[in-house]
């Protein structure tokens, strides 16, 4: 089933003609209205009619995050104040936000490109999609709000917190498509258990759109038991639009990147030169549509790899496949280069470990000390130390055998690590001189 079946299904050598055709327009238009464009493509020696074809586009420039804060707020925007229909921000938690504008095409591109997904799972018009993403300068509300609205569905706002509440009304509205982050979604589960229904059964949700943080696959496989649902995995980032850019089809093989509206390439994140398609490395993107804040060549800091296959579903447009961790999370335990996703692929690899854990990293001296916190399953004995100490050994062993790292373990009293209604907060930074 498909939202857009011209447009996703189209041929490859006439989606790759459109590329080009948008992204030459779009280069032009950021060169034209936005000065740091103009300074960038002078210092490396480029105008936009160097773009010939889209492998020109490796003789461009790239932009990052600390260029967009660097522009604030408004240095980015390419379209007069009174075009700019809704401004998004970061919460500039790590440093100055990044503020992004959308005229209302943008915001419409946006809707239809969320919509998608939608229809990956199953959706319609007839649908009742309920949003559990944090509503306001956060984008994952809004952008699920606005791919519900242009699908036609019945969208239900309820932004996240007050799960119970949320369950209620999943139950009493007939919702049958949930939006939010992967450990909502299994908080929302967990809870519905605990206040004695059994959502796979009786609950009418069938599809989930669950993006903003990695899951790993046996969280992904839970929450499909737990809530019955088939899964769909939404990537996206505020800096390119929000939640849509790309969605996992039923094939559950990779995302399809909207390809009508971002062009992506792999890099290695060390000499910047692509790679591969199969080969993992940073994710770039070039925006194609975007009228506020045209992107050329935006460094996102996250590691994937293009997945070089036809897909089942008949979808034509490219598919990345799910994001393994970022260049600027990455940790580096005694030599060996560790993302937090692959530690969670470990732990939930164990029927006696809840899905739930921390890393607390915490320095003495020069060293950089690593903890990693679990909790048991509510049914686990916490109380035996002989069944602690032995699930603590297998634990160690399993990530010196996957992983080939050795780190400080410690098991916690079950539901002792804080929930969270939004985006989990997996790495704690203790050590001095960091901001945690």
């Amino acid at each position: 089933m498909y939202y857009q079946p011209d447009i996703e299904t189209m041929p490859l050598e006439q989606l790759r003609e459109l590329q080009l055709e948008r992204m030459k327009r779009s280069i032009a238009h950021a060169y034209e209205h936005i000065p740091l464009y103009r300074e960038r493509f002078q210092e490396a020696g480029v105008v936009p009619s160097d773009l010939k074809s889209l492998d020109d586009l490796v003789k461009f420039p790239f932009l990052t995050k600390q260029d967009m804060r660097d522009s604030y707020p408004f240095g980015l925007f390419a379209v007069p104040q009174s075009e700019v229909a809704r401004i998004h921000a970061s919460s500039g938690t790590t440093g100055q936000a990044t503020v992004v504008g959308h005229t209302a095409r943008d915001l419409k591109n946006w809707g239809d490109c969320f919509a998608r997904g939608i229809y990956m799972v199953g959706g319609s018009k007839e649908s009742v999609i309920q949003v559990s993403y944090g509503y306001g300068l956060f984008t994952g509300g809004l952008g699920a709000h606005a791919g519900g609205e242009a699908v036609g569905c019945s969208v239900i706002p309820t932004s996240s917190g007050n799960t119970k509440r949320q369950i209620q009304m999943m139950k009493d509205l007939g919702t049958d498509i949930l939006a939010c982050t992967p450990s909502y979604a299994l908080l929302i589960a967990d809870t519905a258990l605990e206040m004695g229904y059994n959502p796979a059964e009786e609950f009418k949700v069938s599809g989930v759109i669950l993006g903003a943080e990695p899951a790993s696959e046996n969280m992904r496989q839970e929450i499909r038991e737990k809530l019955g649902v088939q899964y769909c995995d939404v990537y996206g980032l505020s800096e390119v639009m929000g939640p849509g850019v790309a969605m996992e089809c039923a094939a559950a093989h990779g995302l399809h990147v909207a390809e009508d509206h971002f062009y992506a390439e792999i890099v290695d994140p060390e000499t910047l030169q692509p790679v591969p398609d199969g080969t993992y490395g940073e994710l770039v993107f070039t925006t194609l549509t975007r009228e506020c804040c045209p992107l050329v060549r935006y460094r996102t800091r996250d590691v994937t790899r293009i997945i070089p296959e036809e897909c089942s579903c008949g979808r034509t447009h490219r598919k990345i496949d799910r994001i393994i961790g970022r260049t600027d999370d990455m940790m580096i335990i005694r030599g060996v280069n560790v993302f937090p996703s692959q530690i969670e692929q470990v732990i939930t690899g164990f029927p006696e470990i809840a899905t739930q854990y921390q890393i607390v990293l915490t320095n003495n001296g020069p060293l950089d000390r690593i903890e990693l916190q679990v909790e048991p399953v509510a049914d686990f004995p916490f109380d035996e130390i002989r069944k602690l100490e032995d699930l603590k050994s297998r634990l160690h062993a399993e990530l010196k055998s996957n992983l080939q790292i050795s780190v400080d373990i410690r098991i916690v009293e079950p539901k002792s690590i804080e929930r969270s209604e939004g985006k989990a907060k997996r790495i704690i930074d203790l050590r001095k001189g960091n901001n945690a």
